[in-house]
């Protein structure tokens, strides 16, 4: 019997007003339960997180830290699934399937580490950072502004922790593990890419009303998200050492080959 998110009780709990846009509520439902999903399974990549600070034995109040974000990102679950019930649908879905957490046995813990950080803080969350702000600042001021502002306000938390270590632990780090964190980050960026978009269609064009509402043109924010990784991604992480260009420009090919382990997104 497949295992189900129920999430109706906490988010009935929580139920923001909306605006009376109704006749956009049904994208509201699917745009905010898919939301739901996503932010709740991020909860899961948070705790390997922790796994593998403690691991590479960088101390417990980094890996209590991590533990902190999953429990946010599954409060952000409860947030969205609480949008869901207010335009009238409910919190409620199959528990996702998600592939196990790499933890990168070919390489050193801390190199593993790193890999994750990188996929998970210096992309994934890098990139909600960047389009849930933008998002937030079309909304009016309103109940569903302020919950859109507590999930920002964490999104950047959990990237800029991410951020410090690998700008503290890579530069530490030799000539050869540098080198393959340039090659394992043309997987990363191909997964990160390919996830995001999946969630981003092109083709999805709300009316202008619905930025009230969270829903914006599926075009702008593939925009945003590539401008995203030109301006900060590609440019943070060649600052730290790393050939992000390069591997930016390999990404096709190393996930067309399937070269190097999966990597994680959040």
């Amino acid at each position: 019997m497949m295992a189900m998110l129920d999430l109706r009780a906490q988010a009935r709990a929580q139920i923001p007003d909306l605006a009376p846009l109704t006749h956009l509520y049904g994208d509201v439902q699917q745009t905010w339960h898919g939301r739901m999903v996503n932010e709740w399974a991020s909860g899961a990549v948070f705790e390997g997180l922790a796994a593998q600070l403690r691991a590479a034995r960088l101390g417990r109040d980094l890996a209590e830290c991590a533990e902190g974000f999953a429990a946010e990102e599954r409060h952000h679950g409860v947030l969205c699934g609480a949008v869901v019930e207010a335009a009238g649908g409910e919190a409620l879905a199959p528990m996702p399937e998600r592939d196990p957490f790499p933890m990168h046995p070919d390489v050193s813990p801390l190199e593993g580490l790193v890999r994750n950080l990188i996929a998970v803080s210096c992309l994934s969350e890098t990139a909600a950072v960047a389009l849930i702000g933008a998002e937030r600042l079309r909304m009016p001021d309103s109940p569903l502004r302020k919950l859109m502002t507590t999930i920002y306000a964490d999104e950047v938390g959990h990237a800029r922790f991410g951020w410090s270590l690998v700008a503290e632990l890579v530069p530490a780090m030799s000539e050869p593990e540098r080198q393959r964190l340039s090659a394992y980050l043309a997987v990363a960026f191909a997964h990160f890419e390919k996830h995001e978009l999946a969630h981003l269609p092109a083709d999805y064009d709300p009316p202008s009303e619905g930025a009230a509402l969270g829903l914006c043109k599926g075009r702008h924010a593939r925009e945003l998200l590539y401008q995203a990784i030109a301006e900060v991604m590609i440019p943070g992480l060649s600052a730290v050492g790393l050939d992000a260009e390069r591997a930016w420009q390999l990404r096709e090919h190393a996930h067309a080959a399937h070269v190097g382990p999966a990597a994680v997104v959040a």
